[in-house]
């Protein structure tokens, strides 16, 4: 049974996809994510209506067909051995996913009036690997989809690893006010991946503020979903022993594509302390190192 904003894995499946989140069944506006698992040599056709989407392989490779273009996605063998390439497919468009090795394929969406970009390729040599934080906060940030790192219209994608034991998310920040310059709205998606055994867990800390709360606290394993419409989200939390990945989807109604967030105004500090503190030796992760 799902809660209103942790969704275990297997909880929102359907005939299709082991997960399915709209814009309908998070009670909000845009953001979505569906993931899509393909046995050897099966086949899925996406129709995309009024959303944009990418094909993001977590394991294994695919072809995407759209448009009278086909773009062959060499993907990788898991979300901590590297970055993948991926397929940007605008809103209106009809689309085949086909995997002759089977793998499973995130495809987060975000609904959009426009449409102003055509289906492409991304290569991963164009995706840029950020080590952010240090010491116990030390952590990758995969940049797939955000603004300066690949176009599209409302949708924003990144990844993010956390090796075991550290805080990522953190300081706790919010994304949920439109303030030029300062802060965007944004409703996001957090899609969890547990390394070190099928015990493997962490912790997601969600909060809100006085005149729109929300609370939170919530153990993850991998498949989970976390939905954050609005507050302070952070920290993500990797127990020892357990990397912990998450891939984050965004979107929102600002005509303006911009990932501005602000810091919980009591624990922001936290960032001046990593100027005296090395990053994690542990990162990057596997090929990206």
């Amino acid at each position: 049974m799902t809660s209103k904003y942790h969704w275990p894995k297997g909880t929102s499946a359907d005939a299709d996809y082991d997960l399915v989140v709209t814009p309908e069944s998070a009670g909000w506006g845009y953001s979505g994510l569906r993931i899509l698992t393909l046995r050897p040599g099966e086949a899925h056709a996406l129709s995309t209506h009024d959303s944009e989407f990418l094909v993001l392989p977590l394991t294994g490779s695919c072809t995407v067909t759209t448009e009278g273009r086909i773009f062959e996605l060499e993907g990788r063998t898991g979300v901590f051995a590297s970055v993948t390439d991926f397929a940007y497919l605008p809103g209106g468009s009809e689309a085949l996913i086909s995997s002759a090795d089977g793998g499973t394929f995130a495809l987060p969406s975000a609904r959009t009036e426009r449409g102003g970009h055509s289906a492409r390729y991304g290569r991963k040599e164009d995706v840029p690997v950020e080590l952010r934080g240090a010491g116990a906060c030390s952590r990758q940030v995969n940049n797939y989809c955000l603004p300066g790192t690949f176009e599209a219209e409302q949708l924003l994608v990144c990844e993010v690893l956390t090796p075991g034991g550290n805080w990522s998310s953190y300081p706790p920040h919010k994304h949920d006010q439109a303030r030029p310059g300062e802060e965007s709205e944004l409703e996001e998606i957090y899609w969890f991946q547990v390394a070190g055994g099928e015990n493997g867990f962490g912790y997601q800390r969600v909060y809100g503020t006085e005149d729109r709360p929300i609370d939170v606290l919530a153990e993850v394993r991998s498949g989970d979903a976390v939905l954050i419409p609005h507050g302070w989200h952070g920290p993500s939390i990797a127990a020892p022993g357990y990397d912990l990945y998450y891939l984050n989807v965004m979107a929102g109604p600002g005509q303006d594509r911009a990932w501005l967030i602000c810091d919980d105004p009591a624990h922001g500090w936290v960032r001046a302390t990593w100027d005296t503190q090395d990053v994690d030796d542990r990162l990057p992760f596997g090929e990206n190192s």
